[in-house]
């Protein structure tokens, strides 16, 4: 019954850590491609090919449901996968819908036409392959009409939050923030477009100021995925066993990720 979780570093653990609180009794097995990290640089190409790659890994590990856990991957790979790779008894879902979705006041499923809705000025924050993109707008204009979206790419972020570099991570927020507010001086909502970005969501609510609603992904995803399994029993995978699976170097991921979640957390080799 293991759900797999993806993420092209330690981004993803907000949303591993969400679903746990969510959902405790539910096995996870999280793959963090963390010898590649990050993808925000890389083509869209090596981004599908490393994508797949670690969902065949989850696959292996008995998830039939695996989450792009990864704006950049959800990005840039998540359609060619769905309409010309997934196999019809495998599912994999990304991250962009239920920010969307919480935005944009829509229930789960909704599909009606695109409408009005009260949000008119987005500032969009997120790696610059997911900027360059395009894949929040084209999925926001699905739902919505009328929403101005200012995306900045914020380059350096998840290299400072990987290493442990706060300061410097918190400096390049404010830079990014203010680049953005330099297009868009008062944006009613911020999307924190990467799964790192929770990490820093006060440095960046703090220079966003108080009257901007900050969205953030890890809670409205692990809220989505428990209404999608409610839905879709049959999608919980065979296997058994929660694990941490990286490409990167165990112990010193390990040693991240315990400093993020500040618990011990155990990674093996993929």
């Amino acid at each position: 019954m293991a759900v797999g979780i993806f993420d092209s570093g330690l981004g993803g653990l907000t949303v591993y850590d969400a679903v746990h609180a969510a959902m405790p009794d539910q096995p996870i097995v999280y793959f963090g491609d963390n010898a590649h990290a990050p993808y925000g640089v890389r083509d869209a190409d090596d981004i599908f090919e490393k994508t797949t790659f670690a969902i065949e890994r989850l696959w292996e590990a008995g998830c039939d449901l695996v989450i792009l856990a990864c704006n950049t991957a959800s990005a840039a790979a998540l359609r060619r996968i769905q309409e010309s790779w997934l196999p019809a008894d495998k599912r994999v879902l990304g991250v962009f819908v239920p920010l969307i979705e919480a935005m944009t006041e829509r229930s789960w499923g909704d599909n009606s036409p695109p409408r009005e809705v009260a949000v008119k000025h987005v500032a969009l924050f997120a790696t610059p392959a997911t900027v360059s993109s395009r894949a929040f707008q084209r999925e926001l204009a699905f739902r919505a009409i009328g929403v101005d979206v200012e995306a900045q790419a914020c380059g350096g972020v998840v290299d400072a939050i990987e290493e442990g570099d706060t300061i410097l991570a918190q400096a390049l927020v404010r830079s990014h923030v203010e680049a953005l507010k330099r297009k868009m001086p008062n944006p009613e909502a911020a999307i924190l477009g990467c799964t790192h970005y929770p990490w820093m969501a006060e440095t960046f609510q703090d220079a966003l100021g108080p009257d901007v609603k900050v969205y953030s992904q890890a809670k409205l995803v692990a809220e989505s995925l428990g209404d999608y399994l409610e839905r879709h029993p049959n999608m919980r995978g065979s296997g058994q066993e929660s694990m941490f699976l990286t490409t990167g170097d165990p112990k010193l991921v390990s040693a991240h990720a315990t400093r993020f979640l500040r618990r011990e957390i155990q990674f093996i080799s993929a």
